[in-house]
């Protein structure tokens, strides 16, 4: 059933010109609106299981609450895990970034469901963790599927999945411009015109879209005043930034390491897969029960789910005004770092056990708190004499997020449309750079490419790479294979190759399958030992070890085989037919390829 239906949509899409670039536009259009809906059903129930938890204050329920709920919330997770069979290799992020890299950007649609389902049982559990990384995976997947259903060519898919990523993010954050850097930056890593048009397209369809459902504006409001002309962004400010972006830096790389330690530990652990998840969530409720009991408020912990009100107070300037006698600078600063190190600690319990969530929120949370109190230190020392905590906090959000993600541009454009504050964008700008150069030089992966590295999978950042990875095989025009039977005399060889003009041939079996092939370097080594050719047979000087491709790979996998193996040629089989090949792919072609899709950006 399925077949025909992709088979009728791929005739009706030929049919109104979907093999020409400009209905990109419209199905951008239509999944920045299905991702509007998609988003709104997915952040209500986090947001009103979050209002829930503020009306249970003081009640003493919720101290058994929030010790038991993350671990339901993580046993929630292995059963979906065991019951939703998919292949990740890692965060939602990641998954996408692999499935660009080596799936050709087609995802299953079980991947953004189980991502749905247990993204959800962790942040309403009270799991540390962010909306924002499921988000982006369901849209990948529904951007994916879509280009799947209308058959698109393969270098339109990564760009629909693209769409319903940034639309994702446009919708959930109100924040298209950073929607679209992001799967730019992070995601696809491709910045042509021929992908931003519709990615831009659908990030402003799902923000409209959403506002006029939610009437949301910016989540985090510092409201007009937040910065006076007084404290604007001056010359003798950009020590302070910078020692906040050294510090956010270094904090990031800690953050990405710790990431990487919890996940070792948990799968070191002798526990169940499925139950995996649940302890972590214990470990995690614990901890919550305890801040409760030192502190003796009974509240939910200010480092459980999003983080998103606590962002809120460490905006506000009024946070940092002297309230009394036992309120010092000096203890508000240790409330801080507290927060800092709990949320640090308790993103790593979720997520490193194997729950479901992103890592924007907590970065964000960590960078607010790291800046804040970098703020009040100085305030202390009478170093801020103009400006607030609250300023650095602000700038401490981008900047530790620039370096856990190595996406400055991203950190910077989210942050300010989060805040709708443009009197800061230049310390964003400064402290974000500065933590991203730092990051990169302490650790080359972020939180994202880390699993991918581990993988053996090189990420790359220029756009010529992209290209590469968007064109296949099946799109370089290939050489006529020219074959011989391994128990051939090896004469034939020498008299295939001048009949022929071709310097490189396959090898058959008798049963007609590929053997191997006869490379130009065999070839010339035979001319020059010619006297030795009656005494040999093909086999003889045939190579078996040649790796080959299929006309499904993308152009920077052959490339890399390519560089491995000291060969102008290598033989390429039918994606479904590893025995028979249907010809060479050389070296010079798929240069050639590659610079006509490049004269073609």
């Amino acid at each position: 059933m399925r077949p025909s239906v992709t088979r009728v949509l791929r005739k009706i899409s030929l049919r109104l010109g979907f093999e020409r670039d400009w209905y990109l536009y419209i199905v951008a259009a239509v999944i920045g609106f299905i991702m509007a809906v998609v988003a709104t059903a997915f952040i209500t129930p986090l947001r009103a299981v979050e209002h829930w938890g503020e009306s249970m204050k003081g009640d003493p329920l919720l101290l058994w609450l929030v010790l038991i709920c993350p671990a339901i919330g993580g046993l929630i997770v292995g059963v979906l895990r065991n019951l939703i069979k998919t292949r990740e290799v890692g965060p939602g992020v990641t998954t996408l970034m692999y499935g660009v890299l080596r799936q050709r950007s087609r995802i299953k649609g079980r991947v953004g469901l189980k991502r749905w389902l247990s993204s959800t049982a962790t942040i309403a559990s009270g799991g540390s963790a962010g909306a924002e990384g499921p988000i982006v995976t369901i849209g990948g997947v529904i951007g994916s599927r879509v280009a799947t259903l209308l058959g698109t060519r393969s270098q339109n898919t990564a760009t629909l999945l693209g769409c319903g990523s940034a639309a994702g993010i446009a919708a959930v954050f109100n924040a298209p411009i950073a929607g679209v850097f992001f799967v730019m930056e992070i995601l696809l890593r491709d910045f042509s015109l021929r992908t931003f048009t519709p990615i831009v397209i659908a990030a402003v369809v799902a923000s409209a879209s959403t506002q006029g459902i939610l009437h949301d504006s910016a989540i985090f409001d510092v409201g007009e005043g937040f910065m006076t002309n007084d404290e604007f962004f001056s010359i003798g400010q950009i020590p302070i930034y910078l020692v906040l972006g050294l510090l956010s830096g270094i904090l990031a790389v800690f953050f990405i390491r710790t990431m990487k330690f919890s996940n070792d530990f948990f799968h070191r652990i002798p526990v169940p897969m499925t139950l995996r998840p649940a302890t972590g969530g214990l470990m995690l409720g614990v901890l919550g029960l305890l801040t409760i009991m030192v502190t003796g408020s009974v509240d939910v912990p200010w480092f459980y789910g999003n983080g998103y009100p606590v962002i809120t107070s460490l905006l506000d300037p009024e946070l940092y005004l002297p309230r009394g006698e036992g309120e010092s600078l000096a203890t508000l600063a240790l409330l801080i770092a507290i927060l800092l190190i709990l949320k640090v600690v308790g993103t790593s319990l979720t997520l490193g056990s194997g729950g479901a969530g992103g890592m924007f929120a907590p970065s964000l949370l960590i960078g607010a708190a790291l800046g804040g109190l970098l703020g009040v230190c100085l305030e202390s020392l009478g170093w801020l004499p103009h400006g607030s905590p609250a300023h650095l906090a602000l700038v401490g959000m981008a900047a530790v997020l620039a370096g856990t993600t190595h996406a400055p541009l991203t950190a910077i454009l989210i942050v300010y449309e989060l805040t709708q504050s443009y009197q800061v964008i230049l310390p964003l700008m400064f402290a974000a750079v500065i933590s991203t150069i730092l990051a990169r030089a302490m650790n080359r992966n972020s939180i994202y490419t880390s699993r991918l590295h581990d993988m053996g999978i090189r990420v790359g950042v220029m756009s010529d790479l992209t290209i590469l990875r968007r064109l296949t095989v099946s799109d370089v025009p290939l050489s006529e294979p020219v074959m011989l039977h391994e128990n051939d005399p090896a004469q034939d060889l020498l008299d295939l190759s001048e009949r022929h003009r071709t310097s490189n041939i396959i090898v058959i079996d008798e049963r007609g399958n590929y053997a191997g092939m006869v490379t130009s370097d065999d070839l010339k080594s035979a001319w020059m030992y010619r006297e030795a050719i009656p005494l040999l047979q093909v086999n003889e000087l045939e190579r078996s070890n040649l790796p080959t491709v299929t006309t499904d790979d993308t152009l920077d996998i052959v490339l890399e085989k390519f560089s491995r193996n000291d060969v102008d040629a290598l033989p390429v089989f039918d994606a479904h037919d590893v025995e028979h090949a249907v010809g060479l792919i050389t070296r010079n072609r798929l240069m050639q390829a590659y610079q006509a899709e490049l004269d073609r950006e």
